[in-house]
């Protein structure tokens, strides 16, 4: 891990001969792993604008989860030291936001605060010299975090305050550590305020993810081992699978929001190779050091989780969802995950997933509606207050007059445009219903056996695809453009030698919709969108898709059609 060497340099005797500014308090900053790191910065947000302090950072070296650590503490650019050197010095505070390494030898007041939303897991330190594990029999465990194990050491109690999210966990604390009662703090939880502060900016956020006008965000989120969401269907990667197979792709854009241990552990590039084809098929997957799964679960309209906090956010945010999911035996008794577990519906196999989300999301809109409220507000008892309470928390420590500007919960940045390089052309298997006017498309590659959601669907595909099962049955090819000095006929031809089994193929059209071939006797066809239909989602392949459909269906010479539900339908007209 980073190590300044001996001492930083605002640590040195000379410091004042160096520094630009004189820090009056120095914080340290409790590094575990990633995830721990990424909620220590939430938890030293009221610090910010106030010069007076400096925060310098130290890695206890505890964690199994070290990779992407250095990476993240360059990209943020954190002064560190070493963790010696965090425990030779004198600090005016430290915040930890785990119970891993030896916070005991710290010389400075320790901030102890959860690591995700509030205290729901159990979690038992193995056996060492020193341990702080409770003899045999002395205790019911306790969550990790609420449990002697985890807060007293030779007898004497390691934080001098321990931030809890919700007054219920006192109770829970007094069955685990009665003697650290008196040292709790509810302080309510950070990262649940910016979720809340980001409330009003959804349509702001939805945007920001690609998600278009009449389209549904539906978020998948895992947290770490084998009974996670990832881990539990790792065979074929299932729940992910069936995400992008069976909703329809204009309908619905899918994010998944992967645990940094997991994504660490395996490493990114790993994690990306696994999941190739969904990135073909539109998966969105954000980096889990970053902050995209907070404006992610904020503009959400369903989520697919397990026992991981983003599921306890995503609930207590209103979103509806399903457990893809969910281990038992590591959730505490009693928990508000363990009451989560009881009351969300778990996914089914052999039922279509949209049927599945689709009921979920008039269930708990309705008849489940107070009973999933009251959970979710076991978040934080203090909604919008932490900024606030940490602060002065903080400052009472350190001895030190808070600012005199507020200190207020803020809502996450719009994410930076997600990586859209790997979303390459590739087939859709089409189901059009044009009686009805509805066309429907899914991508053809991650079909499989479980579910029959596609009756009788037809198969579109770009000219060049590789795979040969596309390539070769393909009925509808979307061809680019011509070849120097090629006719619209001789392109024809040249597709359909390269597309054995295409019966059309389709050219773009400016913007209007598409010119098309026939195998039969190449018979010549245009599709064009009337005026005022929209571009998104009328494109040239909706065009393509809704042409091939009249062909086989022979259906007028005017049609509406519809692809996204909530949107106008526009009009083609096809002349022959």
């Amino acid at each position: 891990m980073p190590d300044a060497g001996p001492s930083h340099i605002l640590l040195r005797e000379d410091a004042a001969d160096w520094e630009t500014v004189k820090p009056e308090r120095f914080v340290l900053g409790v590094i575990h792993n990633v995830t721990s790191a990424t909620r220590l910065l939430d938890l030293l947000k009221p610090f910010e604008g106030d010069s007076r302090v400096q925060v310098l950072f130290a890695c206890t070296g505890s964690s199994a989860f070290t990779e992407g650590l250095r990476e993240f503490i360059t990209e943020r650019k954190l002064p560190c030291i070493s963790w010696e050197e965090a425990k030779r010095e004198k600090f005016d505070l430290a915040v930890s936001s785990s119970r891993g390494g030896d916070l005991h030898q710290l010389n400075a007041p320790l901030v102890g605060a959860p690591h995700g939303a509030g205290y729901n897991k159990y979690l038992s330190r193995k056996p060492e010299a020193g341990s702080r594990k409770p003899e045999a029999g002395s205790r019911k465990p306790e969550a990790f975090g609420l449990g002697a194990e985890w807060l007293v050491h030779d007898g004497e109690l390691i934080p001098s305050a321990i931030v809890l999210s919700h007054d219920e966990q006192r109770e829970r604390l007094r069955r685990g550590c009665p003697e650290a009662v008196p040292f709790s703090v509810v302080a309510g939880d950070p990262c649940m305020d910016q979720l809340l502060a980001g409330v009003p900016f959804r349509d702001e956020y939805r945007a920001a993810l690609g998600v278009r006008p009449g389209q549904k965000l539906l978020v998948l989120t895992s947290t770490w081992k084998d009974q996670s969401l990832l881990g539990a269907h790792r065979a074929d990667l299932e729940i992910i699978r069936r995400s992008l197979a069976e909703l329809p792709a204009d309908e619905y854009r899918v994010l998944h929001a992967v645990h940094p241990n997991a994504w660490f552990t395996h490493g990114g590039h790993q994690i990306r190779e696994w999941f190739e084809p969904f990135l073909r098929a539109g998966l969105l997957l954000p980096s889990p050091e970053t902050d995209i799964w907070k404006a992610a679960l904020v503009a959400a309209d369903a989520f697919i989780g397990d026992h991981g906090s983003l599921t306890l956010y995503a609930a207590a945010l209103g979103v509806p969802g399903l457990l893809g999911a969910f281990d038992e035996d590591t959730v505490a008794e009693g928990s508000p995950m363990d009451l989560l577990g009881r009351e969300l519906p778990r996914v089914t196999r052999h039922e279509p997933l949209g049927r599945q989300l689709q009921r979920a999301a008039a269930a708990q809109a309705g008849p489940q509606r107070e009973r999933l409220a009251e959970i979710g507000a076991l978040v934080t008892s203090r909604p919008l207050q932490a900024a606030g309470l940490l602060r002065s928390l903080y400052y009472e420590r350190m001895k030190l007059d808070e600012p005199q500007h507020p200190a207020i919960s803020r809502p996450v940045a719009l994410p930076l445009p997600l990586p859209a390089e790997r979303r390459q052309p590739g087939a859709a298997a089409v189901y059009a219903d044009m009686q009805g006017g509805r066309l429907r498309r899914y991508p053809a590659e991650l079909q499989g056996s479980l579910t029959h959601h596609l009756p009788d669907p037809y198969l579109v595909a770009a000219y060049g695809e590789p795979d040969p099962r596309w390539a070769h049955a393909a009925d509808v090819i979307l061809a680019r453009s011509l070849h120097s000095g090629e006719s619209w006929e001789d392109a024809a031809r040249r597709v359909f030698r390269r597309h054995p089994g295409c019966e059309l193929v389709a050219f773009p059209q400016e913007a209007t919709g598409c010119l098309a071939f026939t195998r039969d006797r190449l018979q010549r066809l245009t599709a064009q969108w009337q005026d005022g239909a929209p571009s998104w989602p009328y494109d040239f392949s909706v065009a393509a898709s809704a042409l091939y459909s009249t062909l086989t269906s022979r259906s007028a010479s005017s049609v509406r059609v519809s692809v996204v539900d909530g949107l106008p339908p526009a009009v083609l007209t096809i002349s022959r």
